[in-house]
């Protein structure tokens, strides 16, 4: 009976994902004119250095390192990493307060995982009133999409963490 069970649950998580992209798809064509449109290419974890270059442009300062050897990765995975990566950066430069940021990216041989530490005020977590943003929720959403996990919150030493780990599943090996 059990195996009947995760079956059961294996199938509807499939459908889930697919469901979720396909539901993706079709917001990118009811997106308004001056949303960016879903059609153009995506970004991919090649441009994190424009993207950590971009960011460091204020008063925050971020640095990227890469462990392991970069590969090619399925597509919805890169667009999911970069994004997690952006959206903790601009968390980072909206609430945290913070002068750096990091940004962590491993390859490993069944995992990637992407880290992003701030050394503000660790207030990432908490959004201010009225702020309406729904990053840390994205961020969940895309890390759970493909299997991974997502780890966020404040710092023992200060700033805020934003962990993920999205698993390979020898994708890319």
């Amino acid at each position: 009976m059990p195996d009947k069970a995760e079956a059961a649950l294996s199938s509807i998580e499939t459908s889930s994902r697919q469901a979720v992209l396909e539901l993706h798809r079709l917001l990118g064509f009811l997106r308004r004119a001056d949303q960016t449109d879903d059609l153009a290419p995506h970004p991919d974890l090649a441009q994190l250095s424009d993207l950590v270059a971009q960011a460091g442009q204020g008063a925050l300062s971020v640095t990227l390192s890469v462990e392991g050897e970069p590969r090619p990765l399925p597509p919805t995975l890169e667009v999911s990493a970069y994004r997690v990566v952006q959206e903790a950066l601009t968390n980072a430069r909206k609430h945290s307060g913070g002068t750096t940021a990091t940004v962590r990216v491993a390859y490993q041989p069944t995992m990637l995982e992407i880290e992003v530490l701030d050394d503000g005020e660790g207030r990432a977590g908490r959004p201010l009133p009225n702020a309406g943003g729904h990053g840390l929720i994205g961020m969940r959403e895309r890390v759970t999409l493909h299997g991974g996990h997502l780890r966020t919150g404040p710092r023992p030493q200060g700033g805020f963490a934003v962990h993920a780990t999205f698993p390979l599943n020898g994708q890319g090996t």
